[in-house]
C-alpha cells in the first residue's frame, strides 16, 4: 500500500458472525478517518461486494456499536465470489467505486477471498475473526474468547445437575474442524475426557 496513495477504503464482514466484529469495524473506520481517508462499509460481505452494496461510514455511524453482537454491516456466504466471474465482478465494483484498499473481517473462507484479492495486486488487510480460532498466523482470533466463556458457563451449569443426579454429560462445542473451544473449555471446566477433531479417538 505504501507505493499507492490511499484515499478511499472499504470494510466488510464475511462468513459466520463473531463477537468483536463490530469493534473491528469501528476501529478500522476510525483509523481510516484519522488518516483522512474516505471509508465505506460493504453490506453483507462478499455478496454485497458483488451486489455493489457500498455505503459511506463516518465516525458517528460506528459510535455505540461495540456493545452490539453480530455485525452491523451484515454477513453472508458468497460461493459466487470464488468463481472467476464473481471475482471479476467484485473487482469491477471496487474499481468503479474508486476503492484503493479493502479490510476483510472474517474467518478462513473470508481470508481465502482476501488472499485472492492480494494475489491479484489489490491492497487488502485481513482481520482474523472466527470463534473457531482456526486461522494460521495468529494465536487468538476475534470472537474465540467469548465463545469459550459462553461454553464454559453452560458447562458449569451442567456440572451442578450432573453432581446432583450422579450423571455424566457429553457436551459438544462448536469449532468445525478445530478443537480449540473444546480443549480450553474442557480444561477450565474440569472435563474427564476431551475429544477433538485433530486427534481421532
Amino acid at each position: 500500500m505504501s507505493q499507492q496513495r490511499i484515499q478511499r477504503i472499504a470494510v466488510l464482514t464475511s462468513g459466520g458472525d463473531a463477537p468483536g466484529m463490530n469493534a473491528a469495524v469501528r476501529a478500522a473506520t476510525r483509523a481510516a478517518i484519522a488518516q483522512g481517508w474516505e471509508m465505506y462499509g460493504v453490506r453483507n460481505g462478499y455478496a454485497g461486494l458483488l451486489a455493489d452494496a457500498f455505503e459511506p461510514l463516518h465516525a458517528r455511524d460506528v459510535g455505540g456499536i461495540i456493545q452490539r453482537g453480530g455485525t452491523v454491516l451484515g454477513s453472508a456466504r458468497s460461493p459466487e465470489f470464488r468463481e472467476d466471474a464473481g471475482f471479476a465482478q467484485g473487482m469491477a465494483n471496487l474499481a468503479r467505486r474508486g476503492i484503493d484498499a479493502l479490510v476483510v473481517i472474517g474467518g478462513n473462507g473470508s481470508q481465502t477471498g482476501a488472499n485472492r484479492l492480494d494475489a491479484s495486486g489489490f491492497p487488502v488487510v485481513g482481520i482474523a475473526s472466527t470463534i473457531d480460532n482456526d486461522l494460521y498466523g495468529t494465536d487468538v482470533t476475534i470472537g474465540v474468547d467469548t465463545a469459550v466463556n459462553v461454553t464454559l458457563e453452560a458447562v458449569d451449569r451442567l456440572r451442578t445437575t450432573g453432581s446432583s443426579h450422579q450423571r455424566a454429560f457429553l457436551v459438544e462445542t462448536m469449532g468445525r474442524d478445530c478443537g480449540y473451544i473444546a480443549v480450553m473449555t474442557g480444561i477450565a471446566g474440569g472435563a474427564e475426557v476431551i475429544v477433538t477433531p485433530e486427534c481421532p479417538v
